[in-house]
């Protein structure tokens, strides 16, 4: 029995360290949200990439790009943490190499940025300028209109709740009418009871989905003041709807078990009358 525990123990061990955490999925979503108009979009969400934790450095970032053109999205919104903050098996990436390969994402009707937490405290200066810098636009309390074809939307950036000013009035204050859809993207969710009925959609990372997740008791340590309300996935409070993403890297230990790393690519679609009744 000892033997038995010591090896599956051992095979844990290599899961959750070695094994989920080098690897990475395209999870496709669909999300049916109650509003009177959706925009018909496929978003791809990329989140904490942590470029430079272990088994994600600029290799892995480049593949990440290429599978994330591969979904052909006609949004692409980055929700901060492309800086990784140190960590066991890591080693640091500048900010400029990070941009140089999301320089690469194509997507017709944009890509959008928000910093991180991680961000910030190394250089959130440095990290918006290299990404403006190849085309990316960094939304920190403001918002742009963008469209494709006939269908305009509003993407609205809430800067980071721990270190930005995440003044959600003010970001809304930038959209200038009543009637085209607003997607908010923030990278700490723990915004999202400020969120107003006026938004479609909020987006936010941050959280790993915990990095380690256990069956039917779930992830034991979440940095949320919520604990693991927001912790990952599609939450739908009071009407008002919020996607959390697992994020791509780890931060402190490479660890983890239950929430791979994903690209989320998510397809907006109106819920039918017939399940609103």
């Amino acid at each position: 029995m000892a033997i038995l525990t010591l090896v599956l123990s051992a095979g844990l061990a290599v899961y959750a360290f070695w094994w989920e955490p080098s690897t990475l999925r395209v999870v496709e979503v669909e999300l049916a949200l109650d509003a009177p108009t959706v925009p018909p979009l496929r978003i791809a969400v990329l989140s904490d990439l942590h470029v430079g934790s272990a088994y994600h450095g600029v290799r892995r970032l480049r593949d990440t790009v290429d599978r994330t053109n591969a979904t052909r999205p006609d949004l692409v919104c980055i929700l901060g943490d492309l800086i990784s903050g140190g960590g066991v098996g890591g080693t640091f990436v500048t900010p400029e190499a990070i941009a140089a390969e999301l320089g690469r994402l194509r997507a017709p009707v944009g890509v959008v940025a928000v910093m991180g937490n991680h961000d910030r405290v190394y250089d959130g200066s440095r990290v918006e300028r290299a990404l403006l810098d190849v085309g990316i636009r960094v939304l920190e309390d403001t918002a742009v209109r963008l469209a494709d074809s006939a269908n305009p939307v509003w993407i609205a950036g809430v800067s980071d709740m721990w270190t930005g000013n995440h003044d959600v009035r003010r970001a809304l204050a930038a959209v200038t009418d009543s009637v085209n859809p607003v997607i908010v993207i923030t990278h700490n969710p723990d915004i999202f009871p400020e969120i107003p009925d006026r938004v479609l959609l909020t987006l936010a990372g941050h959280t790993h989905g915990g990095q380690v997740r256990f069956p039917i008791l779930g992830a034991p340590a979440v940095p949320s003041r919520y604990a693991s309300r927001y912790a990952v996935g599609h939450v739908v409070e009071e009407g008002r709807h919020l996607f959390v993403s697992s994020g791509i890297g780890t931060s402190f230990l490479p660890v983890r078990f239950g929430v791979p790393p994903a690209i989320f690519v998510l397809t907006l679609k109106r819920t039918s009358p017939r399940s609103q009744t």
